[in-house]
């Protein structure tokens, strides 16, 4: 297991307010930003604050906790792996109205978003996230306790071989903002065993 170095972060469209410190990361969403391409309906958005961290290791997992004050149609934070405007994945809770939302996935490949989801209940405002590698191919995995992992989806990054870029990030893409805590991130071994 690794100590999770903040200082090796870097932003991808920094925020205005935000606030890191050695145990946790707080970002204040702004309106009208998001990470969306093309599907469905033709809507492109690349705004949305990134904070990641560069590896050319190919077997990792990546845990982060979140805790949000979503209460805005499609407010959002979770684990990203941003490459460019045309190749990345996210896992996140977005929330939709006082009764639901919806705990999901999106992978974007050459310009491409898919969005796989169910949908929980919107009380919730926590969230465990693990992020697992080996090497072009991905596991995002959820958990309400930290301890027990729910697999999401497997998926392939078409771009994901050598060095990648992942982290955190959130977004309000409606016009709305909210506070987005990040804690007890960590790297450790891969902990998307292979298949046998």
């Amino acid at each position: 297991m690794k100590p999770f170095e903040t200082e090796k972060l870097f932003w991808i469209r920094e925020p205005k307010r935000y606030e890191i410190s050695e145990n946790e990361i707080t970002i204040y969403t702004e309106p009208c930003t998001d990470l969306w391409q093309r599907t469905y309906y033709g809507f492109r958005n690349d705004n949305a604050p990134v904070l990641q961290m560069k590896t050319s290791e190919t077997y990792f997992s990546f845990v982060v906790k979140t805790e949000f004050e979503s209460k805005h149609r499609f407010d959002q934070c979770g684990v990203v792996l941003y490459l460019d405007s045309e190749n990345w994945l996210k896992a996140s809770i977005e929330y939709e109205n006082d009764a639901y939302q919806r705990l999901g996935s999106v992978v974007t490949n050459h310009g491409y978003s898919d969005w796989a989801t169910t949908d929980i209940d919107a009380s919730i405002k926590e969230m465990w996230y693990r992020l697992s590698r080996r090497e072009s191919d991905f596991c995002l995995e959820c958990s309400t306790d930290g301890v027990e992992f729910k697999q999401m989806r497997i998926c392939h990054i078409w771009e994901g071989a050598g060095e990648i870029q992942f982290g955190i990030y959130a977004c309000s893409p409606e016009e709305s903002s909210f506070k987005a805590t990040f804690k007890h991130m960590e790297i450790t071994e891969c902990k998307w065993e292979e298949h046998k």
